[in-house]
C-alpha cells in the first residue's frame, strides 16, 4: 500500500470508531445476507464477536505502516479461521461486506479513492490470512 492509502484507511477508520458497534452490526448483517451459510460459524450472541472484529480491524489498520510487525499474528488468525470452517472463497464475501459497511457508515466520506484504499487494505489482510491458512493445512 502507498503511504497515502495507509493514511486514508487510518484516518477513515478513526471516523468509524465512534460507531464501532453499529458498524459491526451492519457488517455481520450484510455478511449473513450475502452468505447465510456463514452464520453457523458464529455464536448465537454476536456481542463478543463484534468487539473482536473491531479490535482486530483496529490492530491491522494501526500496523499498516509496519505490516511485518503484525503479519505473523494475522497469518495465525487465518489459520484459526480455517480451523473454524472459513474457506478461501469466503474472503471475497467478507471483503464485499466490509466495503459496504464502510460505505454505509462513512457516507460521503467514502469516496472512490477511500474505497480503493480500503480494498487494497483488505487484499493485504486477506492474502496474509490465506497464507496462514495454507501453512496450517
Amino acid at each position: 500500500m502507498t503511504p497515502h492509502q495507509v493514511h486514508l484507511v487510518q484516518s477513515t477508520f478513526e471516523l468509524v470508531l465512534p460507531i464501532a458497534d453499529d458498524a459491526a452490526i451492519i457488517f455481520y448483517d450484510d455478511l449473513f445476507t450475502r452468505a447465510p451459510e456463514l452464520r453457523s460459524l458464529f455464536a448465537e450472541d454476536m456481542t463478543e464477536q463484534r468487539v473482536k472484529l473491531m479490535k482486530t480491524l483496529g490492530v491491522a489498520v494501526n500496523a499498516l505502516a509496519d505490516w511485518e510487525s503484525v503479519a505473523p499474528t494475522v497469518a495465525e488468525l487465518g489459520a484459526k479461521h480455517a480451523g473454524h470452517g472459513a474457506r478461501a472463497e469466503d474472503y471475497a464475501t467478507v471483503g464485499a461486506a466490509l466495503l459496504q459497511t464502510l460505505a454505509t457508515g462513512l457516507g460521503e466520506t467514502f469516496t472512490d479513492e477511500v474505497a480503493a484504499a480500503w480494498a487494497e487494505y483488505f487484499e493485504v489482510v486477506a492474502s496474509t490470512m490465506l497464507a496462514g491458512q495454507r501453512a496450517a493445512a
